[in-house]
Order: C-alpha cells, then sequence, then structure tokens
C-alpha cells in the first residue's frame, strides 16, 4: 500500500508467509492536534491515522473538552471519525477538559487503568494501561508520556518496572509499552525496559534513527516495547508531507505477529 501521501506501508492485512494474526500498532504524540502552522486540526489526525489503517493506536497529548465542539473533544472525534473503541488516561485538567494519553483499538477493549507516575512538582505524567482481546489472548497495551527532565525519568522508569504496574502478577498476556519517552539521549529508563522487553529497533528496521521533531528529525523521543509471543515483522517512521505538518511528531508503526500457537 502506497499512502496517499506518498509513503510506502505494508498493509496490516498483507500476507506472509508466517502463519498467524497479523497486527498494526501506532504511537503517535498528537501535539494537541495542533500542526506546525499552528492550527488546530483535528481532522488531518484522523487522515494520518485512515492511511495508516493501525488496529491499536496509542497517542499522547490529547485534549478533550466536553460541550463544545464536536472537534474540540478531540477523543472522541477522532475515534468517531476512525471507527474505533477508546480510552482516555486523563492526567490533568487543561482548559475545562481531560488532557492526556488514549488509545483507540479496532479490538475489543476489556479493562483500562491509568497509573500517575508524576514526579515531585514536575508536570503531571501518567501511563494507560488497556487490556485488549486479541482472539483468544489479552494484550496488555501501556501508553506512556514521561517527563522532560533527567531524573524525573529515572524515577518514571523504575515506576513503571514495579510490581505495581508493568510487574503485576495478574498480568498474564504479553505486554505492549510505547509511547513519547521523551529520552533526549539512552538512558536509565531505555536500557532497563530493553533488559526486560523486546524493542522495536529504528537502528534495524528504518532508514533513520531519529524521530523528532518531524520536519528535521534529531531525536529519538518514541518507542515500542513488547513482550513474546509478538513477533515483530515490520517498522516504519510514517513521514509524509502531512504529517510533517499535522504534529511536531511522526507516528511510529510496528506490524506485528501472533502466532497461531505459542513458541
Amino acid at each position: 500500500m502506497r499512502g496517499r501521501w506518498g509513503a510506502r506501508l505494508l498493509t496490516a492485512k498483507e500476507t506472509v508467509s508466517s502463519p498467524g494474526k497479523r497486527l498494526r500498532v501506532v504511537t503517535y504524540n498528537v501535539h494537541k492536534c495542533r500542526g506546525l502552522d499552528g492550527r488546530v486540526r483535528p481532522e488531518r489526525i484522523v487522515a494520518v491515522l485512515q492511511e495508516l489503517d493501525a488496529d491499536i493506536v496509542a497517542l499522547q497529548e490529547v485534549l478533550s473538552i466536553e460541550g463544545a465542539s464536536r472537534e474540540d473533544n478531540q477523543a472522541k472525534f477522532l475515534a468517531e471519525e476512525l471507527g474505533l473503541d477508546y480510552r482516555i488516561g486523563e492526567t490533568r485538567r487543561l482548559k475545562g477538559g481531560a488532557y492526556g494519553n488514549i488509545v483507540l483499538s479496532r479490538l475489543p477493549m476489556l479493562c483500562a487503568q491509568q497509573y500517575d507516575i508524576s514526579h515531585r512538582r514536575r508536570e503531571e505524567r501518567g501511563c494507560l494501561r488497556v487490556d485488549i482481546a486479541a482472539g483468544p489472548m489479552v494484550l496488555h497495551v501501556y501508553n506512556v508520556h514521561l517527563g522532560t527532565a533527567y531524573v524525573e525519568r529515572r524515577h518514571q522508569g523504575r515506576k513503571l518496572l514495579h510490581a505495581e504496574i508493568l510487574s503485576r502478577e495478574d498480568i498474564t498476556g504479553p505486554r505492549i509499552l510505547l509511547g513519547d519517552f521523551n529520552e533526549w539521549i539512552r538512558g536509565l529508563t531505555s536500557r532497563s525496559l530493553a533488559e526486560h522487553f523486546g524493542t522495536v529497533d529504528v537502528r534495524v528496521h528504518l532508514k533513520r534513527k531519529r524521530t523528532y521533531p518531524g520536519l528535521l528529525p534529531l531525536l529519538r523521543l518514541d518507542h515500542i516495547y513488547f513482550d513474546p509471543p509478538l513477533i515483530l515483522e515490520d517498522a516504519n517512521l510514517y513521514r509524509t508531507r502531512l504529517t510533517v505538518v499535522a504534529s511536531d511528531h511522526l507516528p511510529l508503526v510496528a506490524d506485528f505477529l501472533i502466532p497461531e500457537a505459542p513458541l
């Protein structure tokens, strides 16, 4: 499939040699749907996600104001336009609305839980966990947006790996941890998570290893980590004329295979 704006992507249903279910996952910081032109245009984010045709989408920096125009309630607007179910992980109130992370899914959502990973007097930060039914398997999806300060992220990395969040005893299915990690260089959080998860290594799968900002990527902020039996088949940083304008981040796309039988 070639997107409307010229980028080549595998479709989520494209046939490959290995049997099993294909799953496309996307993480995307949409910057309150405010583009580089300063305009708040949720319909541009809709257009990007329609082209990606993902099964599970994790968005950061979403602002949802109820009672205003339909577009102002960004989480609901995006979900309705895409025909997906959604859950909100509110980290704080902003302009009278819920601001934080959301997960959208075409697969059944079983439950959702928001974790507070804020650190001292820094800006509030959260991790949204959504359990999703993928056939007989339950996927535990964690959408996270870490802080911008070094010490803050060290605290948040340790908290994520604590027994209350990623290491809960009742988590039996594979985990997918993804989002905007705000880690300018490889630090404690990246190293610790890489020890516990497989990772979408952009140095292997992509032509460029930097993901932010979209116009001229200089840093790698966006990551996807995952557990077996998920098998990473392909990854793509979706950079088009539209995505360069729609947000300051670019969507990071991962195509997984879920084997028919456990490995």
